[in-house]
């Protein structure tokens, strides 16, 4: 393909991924304030970590649990962007395969047979960070709101609460990829066993300081949960690609230890060159003709 082939490519790619979000979108911003199959509203959902924290810790105005708007059309706004959010996650197998689709023209064959895993296993993945995020966030948020004791009370705008709970739902989903982005490396050749298990260390430590950062909240629950969970993902990438490096040894030894994706060695025996003419591939003594 030409440059600009590949770039008509990538925006079709893109167009198709970004009307899968909007779609989704559109099906979030009604399922906001709508009741679907007896489920509670997409509303309730997002502000139900903000609604367990004690009623003497939050305002509740006419004994409802309510965020604040301060603005005109905020709540407007603050619908579109979590019915958008909501699109991106249900839909996100779309997208994946959009941006698989498009880098796996330029990958080996046997690279490109785990489309497929990479779109469902990364899909899980990003739904299984979200869904901790979700539940570990009234914890975060109970803890953070527990200073100051009795002389504060926690009353959020709808835009401060909505971030936040955004927030930690992107970076935990994210976060939880990191296994996957291991093994495909793993799988491709790019790193091996050997040398993520050297790095461990180091990347235990880097783990605990991204969970810092990203964690939305900065408290330290919230930090805790992700680095713990991060961690155990990780090892469990390093046992894969452990388990996936030993089958490629077997597999290597049983046909002569030769790589099909590797050059032949040269035979460079001070017989195999002769000191007046070109590299031999015997070690006779007899001159070629």
């Amino acid at each position: 393909m030409t440059l600009v082939d590949h770039l008509y490519e990538l925006r079709y790619r893109f167009g198709v991924a970004l009307l899968a979000v909007v779609i989704g979108g559109i099906f979030g911003f009604w399922w906001f304030s709508h009741q679907l199959f007896g489920l509670p509203s997409l509303g309730e959902f997002v502000t139900g970590p903000y609604c367990s924290l004690p009623s003497d810790m939050r305002l509740s105005p006419n004994d409802k649990c309510q965020l604040m708007q301060t603005r005109p059309f905020e709540v407007f706004m603050l619908q579109l962007k979590v019915g958008l959010s909501l699109g991106a996650v249900l839909l996100s197998p779309v997208w994946l395969y959009q941006f698989w689709a498009f880098i796996a023209p330029g990958l080996h064959a046997r690279e490109r047979k785990f489309a497929r895993v990479f779109v469902g296993i990364g899909s899980l993945l990003f739904l299984a960070g979200a869904a901790l995020a979700y539940f570990v966030a009234p914890k975060g948020l109970a803890f953070m709101s527990g200073f100051g004791g009795d002389a504060f009370f926690t009353s959020l705008t709808g835009g401060e609460y909505i971030n936040f709970v955004l927030l930690m739902l992107l970076f935990f989903g994210i976060s939880f990829e990191l296994p996957l982005v291991m093994v495909m490396l793993n799988r491709a050749g790019v790193v091996s066993y050997v040398k993520l298990r050297s790095w461990w260390r180091g990347s235990v430590f880097t783990l605990f300081v991204f969970a810092a950062i990203a964690t939305p909240g900065q408290d330290p629950l919230s930090m805790l949960v992700l680095a713990t969970a991060l961690c155990a993902l990780y090892g469990l990438a390093l046992l894969i690609c452990r388990s996936h490096d030993r089958s490629k040894a077997r597999k290597q030894g049983a046909e002569g230890n030769l790589d099909p994706d590797e050059p032949s060695e040269l035979d460079t025996r001070p017989s195999a060159v002769d000191a007046d003419g070109p590299v031999r591939s015997g070690g006779g003594d007899d001159e070629a003709t």
